[in-house]
């Protein structure tokens, strides 16, 4: 008998599988959305606390609407807001409120630009005059209200702009914006894909000024892609993408005074990157957050606008790197609550103005995952941890004090939450492994549910009448650390059979693929192939997140290495198993998962039969400078890190099967990562398979896309992995 090697924590599915449950998922229907779940689009909390608005879309008429409710009753009270009454918009993607909530900003026509930038058209809605205006005839980039929603700030080609909404005028606040060269008031690519932000201005607590930063990306060296299209001659993408070791933007902060009609620049000497600026309840005091290029020194400024003064309120330096955050919230007084792993795990911090430590509010060896909010009336903090176990999420509150702490959500699962503005109410999304989104109206207090708002039932019939197997939660002891780990069997399981191992991961700093939640469009891809006879596991290794910092940052300066270490071992052991056929053992992942996939199959040849690599990075000399850095420092300060786990460099050891995709159009991983793998192993003599998607982005999706590409892959594993149970599964196939 082989050792199992792993200790079972929970196990989470479905209740019971009826011999009635024998549907076969299909490509077609996982990708053309038969499995969709229902939600709650843009949801928004009135100031009031007693109401909600969300936005919702008709199918009928394809128009939207913001309509609202009451959070006592769920009771919809008034659409505020319906493209299908407006002249002009069929239908709109978004809405903003101004802070009086009288006027509301609609996004129409909007494209993207990258992950996270968009351009479109923005209309200005007043709900008392029932006027509709449009702020530009132009496509312009995060609009913002003022303080009293009397104007827009907005970017168009790099420039700040003001439109005063009663006189309709429009003020240009900065004229040296010039594409692949200056960017004013938004972020270039990097800030955008690796701090997360694209509006790199803000307005002050009364309106009349506003914080910019600029970037000067004039050196930043340029990267250009085909765009194939249709044409007879394909176009060109060109920009600025700082590659590891590369010159950045030089970044600069600026604060314009709107009744002087001047720019004042703010001397920041130590400013190697600036990911955050936020103005605190004082008109006149903005906080800035500065980072060294290590990303390993962080400091907290206030900046006095009235008196041109610069005062250090907080100072944090780490031996690897300090992650970003946008959990910064300023009380009425200037002092802020803050997160940090300063002790060795993510928790809140409260300190004074002048950045002088009051207290540490909540301790232990877990992890704060998210911050939602602080109650001034109560005291209490509101936020969401993984101290019930680090693959679930639940939903707390805390006095400010420390004291008080309370468990507001109960079932075993991923709790999320967003609160009423006055923190009386919070609506709960609630999944898990065996149960599809649910959404419910729960009271701040105590956690109780007080109705059901949406729920996936009718998802849960469809699925009753499919054969699915249980999502099995353990741990797995791997290189001296017990790893999360999620398994998946056929459901007619024999433990006397012999199965195919097919083993999906992402593997990045701080991320997480096991976790109690409802399904992706991945897992019914799992699930089929489960139908057809394979064991599909995932393992979070080491450098994965929500386990401490010391966990998460083992990877430091040698991406590619623990993490690849702990998922050789991983399949090493499951290889023991008395139902894992050891010669045969898969691998695949996408973007950071394609890298690993890659560097498996390479370093792990004696285990791996075959992997798919989608989107890989194969050098990280290749990648952006934030990202890269923060984990690896620069190429030159250590060559090793990156050469030692770099796949290109170990095409040699290919002895599997192996399958390399990538869409041409990729801003974020370049396809150059794999037009370098392709020459390496076509150097090396090396057979493999390779898909291009032209002018697809990192997602590669778009019409039958990704119908297409997950088809290529299912094939591919069934003609490298399937052998015998491929021809089994035709046969009862046939038979049914």
């Amino acid at each position: 008998m082989k050792k199992t090697g792993y200790t079972l924590l929970l196990f989470l599915g479905l209740t019971t599988v009826l011999l009635a449950q024998d549907q076969k998922f299909t490509l077609e229907e996982i990708w053309g959305g038969a499995f969709r779940t229902e939600g709650m689009d843009a949801l928004h909390s009135m100031d009031n606390g007693k109401q909600y608005t969300v936005l919702n879309y008709d199918r009928s008429t394809r128009s939207t609407a913001v309509d609202k409710y009451d959070y006592a009753t769920l009771e919809k009270i008034e659409t505020i807001v319906s493209s299908a009454d407006l002249e002009g918009i069929q239908n709109f993607r978004s809405y903003q409120f101004s802070d009086d909530e009288q006027k509301l900003m609609l996004a129409t026509e909007v494209e993207s630009v990258f992950r996270r930038s968009t351009l479109g058209k923005y209309f200005v809605y007043d709900l008392q005059t029932k006027s509709l205006s449009l702020i530009s005839e132009n496509r312009i980039q995060e609009p913002a209200f003022s303080p009293d929603g009397s104007k827009v700030a907005y970017v168009f080609e790099n420039n700040i702009y003001i439109k005063d909404l009663q006189s309709g005028q429009t003020m240009q606040v900065t004229t040296d914006g010039k594409k692949n060269e200056i960017i004013n008031g938004v972020t270039d690519w990097v800030y955008e894909e690796e701090f997360s932000f694209v509006r790199a201005f803000d307005w002050n607590a009364d309106g009349s000024e506003i914080a910019f930063i600029r970037f000067d990306e004039t050196e930043v060296p340029e990267f250009s892609m085909d765009v194939f299209g249709q044409s007879l001659y394909p176009d060109q993408q060109v920009f600025k993408y700082p590659k590891a070791g590369e010159k950045n933007s030089e970044v600069s902060l600026h604060v314009y005074d709107l009744a002087a009609q001047t720019t004042n620049d703010v001397a920041l000497e130590d400013a190697y990157y600036i990911p955050r600026i936020k103005w605190t309840p004082d008109a006149d005091v903005l906080s800035i957050q500065v980072m060294n290029r290590h990303q390993n020194d962080l400091k907290l400024y206030f900046y006095h606008s009235d008196k041109k003064e610069l005062d250090l309120v907080l100072h944090e330096t780490d031996d690897a790197y300090v992650d970003i955050t946008d959990n910064l919230t300023f009380l009425a007084d200037n002092s802020f609550i803050w997160t940090s792993e300063r002790d060795g795990y993510n928790h809140i911090y409260y300190y004074d103005k002048k950045g002088k430590l009051k207290n540490q509010v909540t301790e232990g060896m877990w992890e704060v995952t998210n911050y939602y909010g602080y109650d001034a009336d109560s005291k209490k903090i509101y936020y969401q941890s993984v101290e019930n176990g680090s693959v679930n999420r639940d939903i707390y509150s805390i006095r400010l004090n420390g004291k008080g702490k309370k468990r507001l959500s109960s079932e075993a699962g991923t709790h999320n939450a967003t609160f009423s503005t006055d923190f009386t109410y919070y609506i709960n999304s609630f999944s898990s492994a065996s149960t599809p989104y649910r959404y419910t109206l729960n009271d701040a207090e105590t956690g109780k549910v007080i109705k059901e708002i949406v729920n996936n039932n009718q998802l849960n019939e469809v699925l009753a009448g499919y054969e699915m197997s249980e999502k099995e939660f353990s741990t797995i002891s791997v290189n001296g650390n017990e790893l999360n780990m999620w398994m998946i069997k056929p459901a007619d399981f024999d433990a006397g059979k012999e199965y195919p191992l097919f083993m999906f991961q992402y593997s990045g700093p701080g991320s997480q693929s096991v976790a109690n939640r409802w399904n992706s469009s991945n897992d019914y891809w799992y699930q089929m192939l489960a139908q057809k006879g394979y064991i599909i596991v995932c393992v979070d290794g080491r450098g994965t997140g929500f386990k401490g910092a010391d966990f998460k940052k083992v990877t430091y300066k040698e991406l590619g290495k623990y993490e690849v270490e702990d998922q050789i071992a991983a399949a090493k052991k499951l290889g023991e198993l008395s139902y894992i056929d050891q010669e045969r053992i898969g691998i695949w992942g996408w973007s950071y998962g394609g890298f690993m996939s890659s560097n498996a199959i390479l370093k792990g040849n004696d285990v791996f039969s075959m992997a798919i690599a989608v989107a890989p990075v194969t050098s990280w000399r290749f990648y952006d400078t934030v990202y890269t850095e923060r984990y690896m420092r620069t190429p030159q300060e250590n060559p090793s890190g990156y050469d030692d786990n770099s796949p290109i460099n170990f095409v040699n050891n290919l002895k599997g099967d192996y399958l390399l995709v990538h869409g041409t159009a990729d801003d974020n991983v370049h396809v150059q990562n794999t037009m370098r793998m392709v020459e390496a192993l076509v150097q090396a003599n090396k057979q493999f398979d390779w898909a291009i998607y032209p002018d697809k982005n990192h997602g590669i999706y778009g019409g039958n896309t990704r119908l297409q590409l997950y088809t290529k892959m299912t094939n591919f594993i069934d003609e490298h992995l399937g052998d015998r149970i491929n021809e089994d599964f035709m046969a009862k196939q046939q038979l049914d």
